[in-house]
């Protein structure tokens, strides 16, 4: 039987994707991140490698021959933490069903299996590819046998393959060879020994003047041998030989050697499906081509359990007027072509209802959208409001967008599609057949959505978030759909001028970078930046990659005073990025009637606060004076002003109240400047004596604290030493005792719940509180901390914009809420309502919310968005 053989070092790569792919968790919080990760390098490996057959080699728990020989090997080694070992069984099992042999031999190792199978190989003729994360394996690289060496890096499979030239290339010697250099250099990883005093290059220099273990000590007295080397040598003689022992891969455990016998088996397509489904691994059931499972595992029950739908298209309007009066909820979803509602969707009466042609049914939609007394489901309800405003119709009590109500219970999710949804909440499959094909899949989703629409109703409804959903986020939606088609006047004349003397000014700067160095290259290229720092001009540098130095904004921050060519090539990206992503960049989305509408997404962030894309508004660099100016070319129409809001100090303050800090609510109530007086605890004077200086540091500890920061963080913020930056914050926490409560308890009921919240009950789901690696320990608590302040100042602000939406209808004003970023809204008014819409500004956003201390907001008025915030 002639097959390539493919043997995976199952301990290995179920590690490396471990530890290279952040914590995830199922809703349940059953991690899954190391499945997910040794699945998708399988998935990798069987498309680059196409074997025709596949064994998967683990460890067993028993001790093997080498712990019997030497009791201290691989004594050193740590258990698998607990985050890993629950997902070892799960994935075991699933591999079972997926039709591939596990390979386990009692008193072995998995390298030996694989040394077996590839020796089995070699000596068939046969082609084997080992995938392993450790470098053990090389030494079975063979005429027939090559190793790629597999690694989870920020999330992605890579893979690095080894053959008999790239060893040579590498390492200098055989494959065989690097048995002997393990031999004498040792391997801490694994407790062996090696000989005392002799690293990695000592050890390939003697392999490769002498061949092997055995020839060098045959030849110890050898005058190509340094005397403090034969010492050494001679004096752990027996250590280098077990060494050798342990570090041998055997090549004949008793296994099954007939390779057909690892050509994988039928998979159980229903149970992987299922299985995947629990772990909701939604994207690898879709590229396995797997149907989505049921929750029964009986198939009788399966078939049961499939609703059968009729589809009837383009329903007259009679029919559908009697089908609606007996709902006691509209669910419906729209189509969409070329971002245009080309149909709409209803599940009623046990049918699916499909219309083609919207402007057919124009007035009777218009009755049943307005019809206050009929609750509506539907799907991205944001979208569904900008479609029926192009139809001249509002939709009056929404009750449930689907996409909000499955954000709310997994903020953290990455895939909110309605048949990912379908699949996550289990929904009862749907059977379906449309006489036009272009509508089969739209068909299914209307099908299964009132399905889908109970299970998360019903969650939402356990999870405490229903007031949330229909009070917040509901209403909000129809807010940002009227800033997106409302949009952001640009002054487009203004914004060519400012591209066209940006580009002046990077030709200068770009000239002056060339004669500072002595030569011109590709300022744009890292490659090529890094060579001329690091290497040409032997400036400070970090590590070298196999891509180069890093030139990133941290590590030209970090050498900025070493050369004057730093602060210009600093000058040039931040010039180059206002020239290509801004000027650029807005000229290129501005609409016919010279607006920009940018897309604000509600269900990206995990902390709730909105963004903003296409183009993003919410990242209009305003540090610097020439990011500043850009918010010239914002404006308002002929006619108009803009009116301008933020908050004060809105998330210190909702620390003061959630802290319940004594100390910080006196300061907020009495108006009183929160940094200075920070400060003066911070540093131990009164607060007449507190320089600009040191307010800024106070200040950078009052934000740095809300972001749960690091004494080593802090003090790279402010540059000062680390032990100083722990005092200032030592003295703060001593100061505000309330505070320094308040994260002692946040902590302590993240890890008891796994959960943090907002005020108004807003959930971030918190895995990695609980892991026993430091780092992700230590991010869970960060978050924990400050996740409740952010996400509360979020929840704040959305009730501010639509509180202020509503006042301007109430009071049939015309102007417009038109930006909302972080802390500010900008609303756009007619000069003469101008003076009216800031005091209605400043009051609905100062009334947003019920603190122990008030909110604060200032308004401006200008013509331009620079303008207004002076």
């Amino acid at each position: 039987m002639s097959v390539r053989l493919l043997v995976l070092d199952g301990n290995s790569i179920f590690n490396r994707a471990f530890y290279g792919i952040k914590l995830l968790t199922t809703k349940k919080g059953f991690y899954t991140n190391a499945i997910y990760g040794f699945l998708t390098m399988l998935n990798k490996l069987k498309e680059e490698t196409n074997p025709g057959a596949i064994a998967i080699a683990f460890d067993m728990k028993a001790p093997t021959f080498r712990h019997n020989s030497y009791k201290e090997y691989k004594a050193n080694r740590k258990g698998m933490p607990p985050e890993l070992a629950v997902q070892f069984p799960v994935l075991k099992e699933l591999l079972a069903d997926m039709g591939y042999k596990l390979v386990e031999k009692e008193g072995y190792e998995a390298d030996d299996i694989l040394g077996t199978l590839a020796s089995t190989c070699e000596k068939a003729g046969q082609e084997c590819v080992i995938a392993t994360g450790d470098r053990d394996s090389l030494q079975l690289v063979g005429p027939h046998v090559t190793v790629r060496i597999a690694a989870t890096k920020f999330g992605r499979p890579e893979v690095t393959l080894y053959d008999e030239p790239k060893i040579k290339e590498v390492y200098g010697v055989s494959p065989a060879q690097l048995i002997d250099i393990k031999a004498i250099q040792g391997d801490a990883s694994d407790n062996i020994p090696g000989v005392l005093g002799i690293g990695e290059k000592g050890a390939g220099e003697l392999v490769r003047k002498f061949g092997s273990l055995e020839n060098l000590y045959a030849n110890i007295d050898s005058s190509e041998i340094k005397e403090s080397t034969r010492k050494k040598l001679i004096e752990s003689k027996e250590s280098a030989f077990l060494s050798k022992f342990l570090g041998t891969i055997v090549k004949d455990v008793p296994i099954d050697l007939a390779l057909e016998s690892y050509v994988p088996q039928k998979m159980d397509k229903y149970k992987v499906a299922k299985m995947l489904t629990d772990l909701e691994m939604f994207s690898l059931i879709k590229k396995m081509g797997l149907e989505v499972a049921v929750s029964e595992a009986d198939e009788e029950l399966k078939n049961s359990t499939k609703l059968r739908f009729e589809v009837i298209l383009d329903e007259s309007i009679a029919n559908l007027e009697k089908v609606v009066k007996q709902q006691e909820t509209f669910d419906f979803l729209l189509k969409y072509q070329n971002e245009k509602p080309g149909g709409m969707g209803i599940n009623a009466d046990g049918k699916v209802y499909i219309l083609r042609d919207l402007s057919e049914y124009k007035s009777w939609i218009a009755a049943v959208m307005q019809d206050e007394r009929l609750p509506k489901r539907t799907y991205d309800v944001k979208a569904v409001y900008e479609s029926l405003h192009r139809l001249g119709v509002d939709a009056k009590n929404v009750k449930l967008d689907v996409l909000l109500g499955a954000y709310l219970l997994n903020p953290s999710g990455k895939n909110y599609g309605l048949e990912t949804l379908a699949a996550e909440y289990k929904v009862s499959r749907a059977e379906v057949q449309a006489s036009d094909e272009d509508y089969a899949q739209f068909a299914q989703n209307v099908a299964e959505f009132s399905g889908l629409c109970d299970e998360i109703s019903q969650e939402i409804e356990e999870n405490a978030q229903k007031k949330l959903l229909e009070e917040i986020e509901l209403p909000l939606a129809g807010v940002l759909a009227d800033m997106e088609t409302t949009g952001f006047l640009i002054d487009t004349e203004g914004i060519r001028a400012y591209g066209e003397a940006l580009t002046l000014e990077l030709q200068e700067i770009q000239t002056e970078i060339y004669q500072q160095v002595g030569k011109e290259f590709n300022i744009n290229s890292p490659k090529q930046l890094g060579v001329v720092l690091f290497e040409e001009m032997n400036l400070p540098k970090g590590k070298k990659t196999k891509s180069g130095y890093s030139t990133s904004a941290d590590v030209l921050e970090s050498i900025r005073g070493f050369h004057p060519v730093i602060e210009l090539i600093l000058q040039y990206r931040e010039i180059a990025k206002l020239k290509n992503t801004y000027c650029d960049g807005l000229l290129k989305v501005v609409g016919p009637e010279g607006r920009v509408h940018s897309r604000f997404n509600q269900v990206e962030t995990r902390t709730g606060r909105i963004s903003s894309l296409e183009p993003n508004l919410q990242n209009i660099p305003v540090r610097t004076e020439r990011g500043k100016e850009l918010r010239r070319f914002f404006c308002a129409k002929a006619g108009c002003v803009l009116v301008d809001a933020d908050y004060s100090q809105i998330e210190l303050r909702i620390l003061a109240h959630l802290a319940d800090d004594q100390a910080m609510i006196d300061a907020f109530k009495h108006d009183l400047d929160i940094h200075t007086i920070t400060a003066s605890q911070v540093f131990g004077i009164p607060e007449g004596m507190v320089t600009p200086l040191m307010r800024s540091r106070a200040k950078a500890v009052n934000f740095g604290i809300v972001y749960g920061i690091s004494a080593f963080s802090l003090a790279k913020d402010i540059g000062v030493l680390r032990k100083d930056a722990q005092t200032y914050i030592d003295n703060y926490l001593s100061h505000y005792a309330g505070v320094r409560e308040y994260m002692r308890e946040t902590i302590e009921a993240a890890k008891r719940d796994k959960f943090v919240e907002t005020i108004f009950g807003r959930k971030r789901y918190l895995p990695e509180i609980a892991s026993t690696n430091f780092n992700l320990r230590s991010f869970g608590e960060r978050v924990a901390r400050n996740m409740p302040i952010q996400g509360s100042a979020a929840d704040i602000i959305k009730i501010a914009m639509i509180n202020v939406s509503r006042k301007l209808k109430e009071r049939k004003l015309t102007a417009k809420l038109i930006l909302q970023v972080h802390d500010e809204l900008i609303v756009e008014a007619p000069e003469g309502e101008a003076l009216e819409v800031a005091a209605l500004l400043k009051a609905e956003m100062e009334g947003a919310a019920t603190l122990k201390v008030p909110l604060v907001a200032e308004a401006n008025i200008g013509k331009t968005w620079y303008d207004a915030k002076q």
